[in-house]
């Protein structure tokens, strides 16, 4: 039978409690269940930031360059990735410090699993975790509803007999089945899948593109507006800030102290596969995106392009399940359920957290738009400027520096030049991500909102032919 030993390991200058599997049994079913379901290991962690990070988003940036221009588009992409990385390794600081903190007065985690808000409450108080949970939810939510909506989206291309809104309905309650999954310790083949299908859809973008050509009489006339150019470049903000879930991730590896790079290498994957398909995109079909933020529905169908369609959606299913996650795991602490072993119980729980969601993606199907305005007003406070401010509180005092489980790296210019980094942080993204930025989305936003309405049965569909 197998049995789990925790064990106290000296790693670096701190002591960390880690929970690994060590199972004696060589049944099929524990090789095949080790194989596909239990993940902990640093490519475990690679695969899921990786595969979180880039989803339905890749058909957006195209969108995003037509707005911001070819040269700002992939300055853009390089700048707000290495951004996003910093950041990333700021909660991975964070969680650290805390969870070292928590397992010297021996506290257990082995049925808990550690969030983003508890960081901040163990470290900093309960006004800082009310807000980290509030700005953390509202983003998962969000970001569970612009999957949805991205799955109607999608596969109206293949099959149009039914509308946007209908399609919404169906995938919802197919993305209701991600209760089932405990944590992220179990999408290890899902993350990997995931990685591989936005892997082909991404080099399909720019190799179709390229093989179509220019359309006739092409323009690239980007940027043109400033309200265009900010909502384009939050959608790029709003692409890599999907660490939201870094904290569930870190506490789903066997040794969390190794995630520090893991999501700056992600990153430099994930741009690989950005700026060729959105540099692509734009030079082939111009400006044409402006009036198409699904990169998808400008390509001739055939059976490469169907393929894409159908790889995105089960990505957006197990993204869905990303970003959903976090949310299950706050409900479940609200009403007591959370270290229940039941895993039917922890599921039936789990399934009212589905409907909000379900809801808001039948109400605003802004397929491109809505990414912006989540960038600007959720993304920006959530993965950006609390992390930032929360390690410059933290660390404030000199005995907190000099009793520091990580600290900065030398060629940064030790705590000085951290601090630098992360007030120049706070101070871009509040004023041109929230700033501009929210200013541009949110005015684009009700633009949709006044051109096609809520509740829009078929967003951006062609007319039917009679």
């Amino acid at each position: 039978m197998a049995s789990e030993k925790v064990e106290t390991v000296i790693a670096g200058n701190y002591v960390e409690m880690e929970r690994e599997d060590h199972s004696n049994s060589s049944s099929t079913k524990s090789k095949f269940s080790k194989l596909f379901w239990h993940g902990g290991s640093v490519y475990d962690a690679w695969f899921s930031c990786a595969s979180n990070q880039v989803a339905q988003v890749l058909l957006t940036l195209p969108y995003s360059f037509s707005q911001l221009g070819m040269l700002s588009g992939i300055i853009f992409q390089l700048f707000y990735g290495l951004m996003g990385s910093w950041t990333a390794y700021l909660i991975s600081i964070l969680y650290i410090e805390y969870r070292t903190r928590k397992e010297r007065e021996k506290v257990d985690f082995r049925n808990h699993v550690i969030q983003w808000f508890e960081v901040l409450d163990g470290l900093l108080g309960k006004h800082w975790r009310n807000i980290g949970l509030f700005f953390n939810c509202t983003f998962l939510l969000f970001g569970s509803v612009i999957q949805l909506i991205a799955c109607a989206s999608n596969i109206y291309y293949i099959n149009d007999n039914l509308d946007k809104r209908t399609w919404t309905y169906i995938f919802g309650a197919c993305c209701a089945t991600t209760v089932f999954i405990p944590s992220f310790h179990n999408y290890r083949i899902w993350s990997f899948l995931g990685l591989l299908m936005t892997t082909y859809t991404a080099w399909y973008l720019t190799v179709a593109s390229f093989l179509h050509g220019q359309v006739e009489g092409v323009k690239h006339s980007g940027p043109i507006k400033m309200v265009l150019y900010f909502t384009g470049a939050t959608n790029i903000l709003y692409t890599f800030g999907g660490h939201a879930v870094t904290v569930e991730i870190m506490h789903a590896m066997w040794k969390p102290q190794k995630f520090k790079l893991i999501y700056l290498v992600a990153t430099i994957y994930v741009l690989t596969l950005t700026l060729p398909s959105a540099s692509a995109v734009y030079w082939a079909f111009g400006d044409m995106l402006l009036n198409h933020s699904n990169a998808l529905s400008l390509l001739p169908r055939t059976g490469y392009r169907d393929a894409a369609v159908v790889l995105m959606l089960i990505h957006q299913f197990i993204t869905f399940g990303f970003a959903c996650t976090p949310l299950y795991f706050v409900w479940e602490k609200f009403i007591g359920v959370h270290e229940t072993n039941s895993l039917f119980k922890r599921a039936l729980a789990r399934l009212p957290v589905v409907i909000p969601i379900w809801f808001l993606a039948i109400i605003f199907p802004f397929f491109g738009p809505i990414n912006s305005t989540v960038g600007s007003l959720l993304v920006s406070f959530t993965v950006y400027i609390i992390p930032a401010l929360a390690h410059m509180v933290t660390f404030a005092s000199s005995s907190a520096r000099e009793n520091a489980v990580e600290r900065p790296p030398k060629f940064l210019g030790g705590w000085a030049g951290l601090y630098s980094m992360n007030i120049f942080v706070v101070v871009w993204v509040f004023v041109v991500g929230f700033g501009f930025g929210g200013w541009a989305s949110m005015v684009n936003f009700v633009r949709q909102i006044d051109s096609f309405g809520v509740f829009t049965k078929c967003y951006q569909c062609p007319p039917r032919k009679a």
